[in-house]
């Protein structure tokens, strides 16, 4: 099984992101995957995001949201985590603001084992007290290492 600290990395771990409007949150995501994906374009990231989106909002409730989608060049799943300086409206089903972007981008060929990430991150984002865990967090090792202790169930 894929575990959320194989797919996500320090480096896509950031704190006090600006935040401004749902695009702005789902273009910078955009910019920050195709650093490490050099054969992926970044306008074709953001716009499978907001395909996404519109198919209905990925903002869950508790002022998080999981954008996710699946992406052509794309070898293997990867995810970036965003705590974002100031909370932004997506649209979320309880209607509150977001401040924590958890990202989950996917091969086209999708399987179950994807849908299992997907599961874990909204089973991890569940708990309260990794949210607030997760919204402390000083710096990308910081919020990196909640979500490694996390899935180790501490």
């Amino acid at each position: 099984m894929i575990r959320l600290e194989q797919i996500l990395t320090p480096g896509r771990s950031q704190v006090n992101v600006p935040g401004g409007s749902k695009k702005r949150v789902l273009e910078q995501i955009a910019t920050l995957i195709c650093q490490d994906l050099p054969d992926v374009k970044q306008q074709d990231v953001l716009a499978a995001l907001i395909a996404r989106e519109r198919l209905g909002s990925t903002g869950f409730g508790n002022g998080i949201a999981i954008p996710h989608c699946r992406l052509a060049n794309c070898q293997s799943p990867m995810s970036a985590l965003l705590h974002l300086a100031a909370p932004v409206d997506f649209d979320a089903i309880d209607g509150a603001p977001v401040d924590l972007i958890f990202v989950l981008l996917v091969p086209e060929a999708a399987t179950d084992a994807h849908l299992e990430l997907l599961r874990q991150i909204a089973s991890m984002l569940d708990r309260k007290d990794v949210r607030d865990r997760l919204r402390s967090a000083q710096d990308s090792q910081a919020l990196y290492q909640v979500v490694v202790n996390a899935q180790a169930g501490a």
